[in-house]
């Protein structure tokens, strides 16, 4: 019988610092100083206005908000106001991505309508006071005169556009964004909120806020007409309808007769892996009991919802045995898992406000630092929007930004509401960049497509690709089959994103439990991306694509490919070269090359247009015999397509460098490759900015060479690299074949 070849590591060691290129001279300018003195000074003397007719109370310390928005032109972080906003005494609270058609931009013909960044800017009303006669001080080629120049609209904002969603006139429970001063203390905000919104009759309740970056996230409750008034106070950046759970109601058949299955009689593959459930809790007679590591409530004075439990067996259920066949055998556990409950029967009563308490203890289960894989089924009946990050997304993203946690979230099964309006989009929290957004596919084979519940993307920039990645979720006659409530395996027929999404963590988890801890969660979370196939359907549906049912495809080497796995550091600022192994005398014939790069960035939840703080500049040099006269590096070839994560307008700022995946495949010549690596550059940003403060991040990238003429390319590299790369080995006993 042939060898098995597994994944080729320590790429990393393949790696080395270089210096960076010359950086090439600024942009062309748009609009002159006279004529932005010209333009702005009408909109400095409005915004004033409005901000000095505000009450006294709603303006705490005498500070106003207005929204600065930048000409399309310049929306890169090297553009940031810095020079501007320190001179007048003006700071950048948060910002979002917006639309707007320029009165004029670099490039030719007509402006059109174009995406930009909108900053919230915060300080003292006279300093808005000020604004005009500043504009007659500066300098003409002044770091501040470009900074002026560089702003398309200057305006305040208004109460009416903080309201997001009235909701209906039967709703009293609303959640507020609240701006939060970077240099200032924070209580300074909240107790000014908290008293003002006492004197506009709305309860604010505190102990259930969340702060995430310098955005407080919290509930209050209240009339209608009161919500105006409380949208009055300047820091308020959004208020919106307290979200309704999404439904845990089982979508099965009535009346159906109880089929059954056997369950395995073996322990899990491995027991190192620790896993979490976080979902509505367990009944009390279920057949998990071999697998269960642990069962937690996290109220303890809070009743089970019977929903609730339904839901939590059948989750669990699929990622201990992923879709069980009836009357048949279920497969083998890869780990032992833990249930927690953090749904309960208090999320079915009148009070909306345990949205906010089942936040509270996700976030209690991943500060805990306990799992390495966790699966979240359950979140906020809300479609994402482009403008503002919600508190859910906020909150799981920057828990996740050390790496350290692969965490699949379910879409929504919103896919069939109506898509124009954005109601079928991917729901919160599966817009998070740090977490792996799953949704459904109808079945398991060759010809599988989107389960018409699967809700769409496009995600936010970044984090465009939404969902990441499919499984089968089952379908309309197709069920996907989970164990359901008694000591007896019986089985219930489900569908829905709840169920595809801890199946695609069960594929996590056994290549965890397979090739041990040599894999960081990183580096699993780039395998999958690596693996998946989106077999020519629309990336708005499948994102990435679906992961192969087989695990073993995704570990192994067949004939005539090679697939190496680099693991390491990144510091911010610097570049890094990788270097793409080849055989001795290099490669015949067409070539498959594919690569994915993983990476998990800190975020600024009240930067919407610049959440992640962290990007990758990667360019592809095939060749080191091909060096254009006068540079020190070889010549770059397009890899990675920008058009998959951004627009034209975003691709010429920098948007797309800040997506925390990158992943992409290109056909070539093998005689084409000569020495080739990969430039890696980290940009960091912090608030929209640049920052010298960044801290290094770690990567994962997988490289994946096919080389039909090469049949035994796998030990042709091995033997190349002898002395730096290895096969990274099963640390258990395998059956012939892992499904």
């Amino acid at each position: 019988m042939s060898q098995t070849n597994f994944l080729i590591g320590r790429g990393e060691l393949l790696t080395h610092d270089i210096k960076g290129p010359k950086r090439m001279p600024g942009k062309v300018e748009v609009y002159t100083l006279a004529q932005a003195t010209q333009r702005l000074t009408p909109q400095f003397s409005a915004t004033a206005t409005v901000l000095d007719a505000l009450p006294t109370h709603a303006c705490p310390g005498d500070f106003g908000v207005a929204r600065l928005t930048m000409n399309p032109s310049y929306i890169a972080r090297s553009f940031f106001p810095v020079a501007m906003l320190r001179t007048v005494g003006l700071e950048s609270v948060g910002s979002r991505t917006v639309k707007v058609t320029p009165g004029g931009w670099t490039k030719k013909g007509a402006p059109q309508e174009s995406s930009t960044t909108e900053l919230f800017v915060a300080g003292k009303r006279q300093a808005f006071r000020h604004l005009n006669e500043w504009t007659r001080q500066i300098e003409e080629g002044s770091d501040e005169a470009l900074d002026l120049a560089h702003i398309e609209q200057f305006s305040a904002f208004t109460p009416q556009e903080r309201i997001a969603d009235y909701g209906s006139v039967k709703d009293r429970f609303f959640e507020v964004g609240i701006h939060l001063l970077p240099e200032e203390s924070r209580l300074f905000v909240q107790q000014a909120f908290v008293k003002y919104a006492k004197e506009v009759s709305i309860k604010v309740h505190s102990d259930l806020g969340f702060t995430a970056g310098n955005l407080w996230f919290v509930p209050v409750e209240g009339k209608h007409n009161h919500i105006e008034r409380l949208a009055e106070f300047v820091f308020v950046r959004v208020i919106r309808p307290v979200p309704k759970l999404r439904g845990m109601r089982p979508v099965h058949r009535t009346g159906e007769v109880s089929v059954g299955c056997s369950l395995p009689t073996e322990q899990p593959l491995s027991s190192e892996p620790k896993v979490a459930i976080l979902d509505g809790g367990l009944p009390k007679q279920h057949a998990l009991g071999p697998w269960l590591r642990s069962y937690r409530v996290l109220d303890e004075d809070a009743q089970d919802d019977p929903a609730g439990l339904e839901h939590g067996l059948a989750v669990s259920s699929a990622f201990l045995f992923g879709p069980i066949q009836p009357t048949g055998t279920a497969a083998r556990p890869f780990a032992y898992v833990d249930h927690l409950r953090v749904l309960d029967k208090d999320a079915k009563t009148e009070d909306p406000l345990e949205l906010y308490r089942t936040l509270g203890f996700v976030e209690q289960v991943l500060l805990s630092r306990q799992y390495q894989f966790i699966n979240l089924s359950l979140g906020p009946d809300l479609p994402i929007e482009d403008t503002d990050v919600h508190a859910w997304t906020s909150v799981i993203d920057d828990l996740l930004s050390d790496g350290d946690t692969l965490m699949t979230v379910a879409i929504g099964n919103n896919g069939q509401l109506d898509r124009p309006s954005g109601n079928a989009r991917v729901q919160v929290p599966s817009d998070c960049v740090n977490a792996l957004a799953v949704g459904a596919a109808n079945n398991t084979e060759a010809n599988w497509a989107r389960a018409p519940y699967s809700a769409f993307g496009p995600g936010r920039s970044p984090g465009v690709v939404k969902p990441d990645l499919m499984a089968f979720g089952g379908n309309a006659g197709n069920y996907f089959h989970v164990l359901s409530p008694g000591k007896k395996a019986a089985l219930s027929p489900q569908l829905g994103t709840s169920f595809a999404s801890p199946y695609l963590l069960r594929s996590a988890v056994g290549i965890r439990a397979i090739l041990g801890a040599e894999l960081s969660p990183l580096a699993i979370k780039a395998l999958l991306v690596h693996a998946a196939d989106a077999a020519m359907h629309d990336k708005l549906e499948v994102g990435w694509g679906k992961v192969p049912e087989d695990l073993m495809s995704i570990i192994t080497c067949p004939e005539g490919v090679a697939r190496v796995v680099y693991q390491g550091e990144l510091k911010p600022g610097k570049y890094l070269r990788a270097s793409l192994p080849l055989p001795v005398g290099g490669l015949k014939g067409s070539i498959r090359l594919k690569a994915t790069f993983c990476y998990a960035s800190s975020t600024d939840p009240q930067d919407a247009a610049a959440y992640t703080r962290a990007g990758l500049e990667v360019v592809f040099r095939p060749s080191d015999e091909k060096i254009k006269d006068g540079k020190a590096n070889a010549d770059t070839k397009s890899f990675f397509d920008m058009k998959k994560y951004a627009t034209e307008e975003e691709r010429r700022s920098d948007m797309g460098k800040w997506e925390t995946v990158l992943h992409s495949a290109k056909n070539m010549r093998g005689s084409t490759l000569k020495n080739p690596v990969f430039d890696i550059h980290y940009n960091a940003r912090e608030a929209g900015h640049s920052t010298t403060g960044a801290e290094k991040i770690r990567y994962a990238l997988i490289i994946t060479v096919e080389a039909p003429k090469h049949a035994d390319l796998y030990n042709e590299i091995l033997r190349a690299y002898a002395n730096t790369l290895v096969p990274i080995q099963p640390q258990v006993s395998l059956p012939i074949r892992i499904r």
